[in-house]
């Protein structure tokens, strides 16, 4: 063949591979999958809540540190939280090779963004999805257990402490307190040095657990799937999940109304174990596909 005419058709192959490279979804690298800055902003929401709950001192020596525990346990808003939970899934499964290589087979279809977008429960169905859950889920439930256990420490402390003089004494000025815990739950996540690698080395630590994907688990699942796919704005509608959204709005509500009727100090601390620590704590591994104990209503 003459050599001008194999050199025509490579160049003439070489624009067909590049049209056919162009044509499909902008796939990231599996080794270097990270979820966008207000993902992991949302999912540090959760995580840096979560860990400062649960490291609440039960030992508490007075008013002061009272005040500092409603302070850690009410630092949550309700509506960042449930978009945390969410979040904090994607990013777990998204550190399971088996759903990302799942993930990178299923996107030769151009439609999956879209749909995932749309219909974010048919991520459970994605090869790979299994595995993805059983770490999302894992992640959740570890956060939820760990404050379930901080929440009890404490609760058993509202009752041992009143064997203390000072936490008998009726709490002054109990309405600009419940004020000022309305003003913090209200501010929300505030990000500190160090947020991000304390998140990655949360959803590091692995494992799994069994069970389906919850609607929590699934919302993260999508946001995960759309990352692999490079398309993280399609993600921005998906990080609201009613049912998670109302649990955490209800244990809110409850803290308020709790500390509303509250009169010593002791009490202070029953509201902050009950509904600032094992409320929250249980709409989190409800979100992993745990029942909430009833035990610790």
């Amino acid at each position: 063949m003459d050599f001008k005419i194999r050199l025509g058709l490579t160049a003439a192959a070489a624009v067909v591979a590049l049209a056919g490279c162009a044509a499909k979804p902008p796939l990231r690298d599996a080794k270097a999958i990270r979820a966008d800055r207000q993902v992991e902003a949302q999912a540090s929401a959760f995580e840096s809540f979560m860990r400062n709950a649960r490291a609440i001192d039960a030992d508490f020596s007075g008013p002061a540190s009272v005040a500092e525990g409603l302070r850690v346990g009410a630092s949550y808003d309700p509506k960042q939280m449930e978009a945390g939970m969410i979040a904090y899934a994607a990013i777990a499964a998204l550190q399971d090779p088996k759903f990302v290589a799942g993930v990178r087979k299923a996107g030769r279809d151009k439609q999956l963004a879209k749909q995932l977008a749309s219909r974010p429960d048919l991520a459970a169905s994605l090869p790979g999805a299994d595995a993805g859950a059983a770490r999302a889920n894992a992640a959740l439930y570890r956060q939820g257990e760990a404050l379930a256990a901080g929440g009890a420490r404490v609760k058993k402390a509202s009752y041992s402490i009143q064997r203390q003089a000072w936490a008998k004494v009726f709490v002054p000025d109990a309405k600009g307190r419940l004020t000022r815990v309305k003003q913090i739950s209200g501010a929300g996540y505030r990000p500190v040095d160090g947020d991000q690698a304390r998140l990655y080395a949360a959803v590091s630590e692995g494992g799994r657990r069994g069970g389906g994907a919850s609607p929590v688990v699934s919302r993260g699942l999508a946001v995960a799937a759309l990352t692999v796919l490079g398309e993280d704005g399609r993600a921005r509608g998906l990080m609201s999940e009613p049912k998670s959204g109302m649990c955490l709005r209800v244990a809110k509500l409850n803290l308020y109304q709790c500390l509303a009727a509250a009169g010593p100090y002791y009490e202070d601390i029953y509201c902050l174990a009950q509904h600032g620590m094992l409320e929250p704590s249980g709409c989190a591994t409800k979100a992993a596909g745990a029942p909430i104990r009833t035990a610790q209503r």
